[in-house]
């Protein structure tokens, strides 16, 4: 039986952790280490960290914060943020991180994922998609949701998430952008239309908002997991608190 999981999302911006709407209006949070370290005691799966301003200023997550990170949780880590080469990666995985997410580099040099996956193994690269519902179809954006692409095309998500699991992505995280930061729960059509076209693991971001949320992504999806960040940022929930709702409802999760 699939074992879900309960991964809260730092994103990063100015060595702080930051938390928008649909990628705009950021508020600042808090520090980054003392998050995690609550998100570790409190019994999360992982952890994601974005760093949001990264590659909209061409530049590389710092190392700095992610060695800190690491000296101070049990649990995997990710990290995303302007990460163009393996060397990049290297640097990254080197300093202590589990695993690391390309979104807007891979877009613009799809043979990054290859690169990456045959360097490390598929299973640290991740490849994080926004995917925004446009009329009926729904568009990949770039740059933090900034860009429709790179080269200002479409690209539809169903042609991306294809793409990106046959170049060697070991996982993908769709983050569903009409969905972000409103806790109005998760896309639970776009989650189910396009989980069919994934042998990896699909990781479901945005819109969480309860414990339900989680309940009816995992009832009603395949997915392996659930990221969120201002539900548990705001104290809305606890992750516990989450687990042991789940648990009651029959959903097969980590301990906690």
């Amino acid at each position: 039986m699939l074992t879900r999981r309960i991964i809260p999302c730092l994103d990063v911006a100015n060595n702080q952790v930051v938390k928008g709407i649909q990628f705009k209006n950021h508020r600042i949070i808090g520090s980054i280490v003392e998050l995690a370290e609550k998100y570790n005691d409190q019994g999360a799966d992982e952890l994601v960290f974005y760093d949001i301003k990264a590659s909209t200023n061409s530049k590389t997550v710092s190392i700095d914060w992610i060695a800190e990170v690491a000296k101070n949780l049990s649990i995997p880590f990710c990290v995303a943020g302007g990460i163009n080469s393996v060397e990049d990666a290297r640097k990254i995985l080197n300093a202590g991180a589990d695993k690391i997410s390309i979104n807007t580099p891979a877009i613009t040099n799809p043979q990054l994922i290859t690169n990456l996956s045959n360097e490390f193994g598929s299973q640290c690269v991740v490849v994080g998609i926004d995917s925004f519902k446009n009329e009926d179809t729904y568009l990949v954006y770039g740059k933090t949701g900034s860009e429709i692409t790179a080269f200002n095309t479409e690209l539809l998500t169903r042609d991306w998430i294809i793409k990106a699991q046959e170049l060697g992505a070991g996982e993908i995280v769709l983050n569903c952008m009409n969905q972000d930061g409103v806790r109005k729960g998760f896309d639970i059509s776009q989650l189910n239309e396009f989980e069919g076209l994934l042998s990896v693991p699909l990781i479901a971001s945005g819109g969480a908002g309860s414990s339900n949320d989680f309940f009816e992504l995992f009832d009603k999806t395949k997915c392996s997991g659930g990221l969120a960040a201002s539900i548990f940022h705001d104290d809305i929930i606890s992750i516990n608190e989450v687990k042991e709702d789940l648990l009651t409802k029959g959903i097969n999760i980590r301990n906690i």
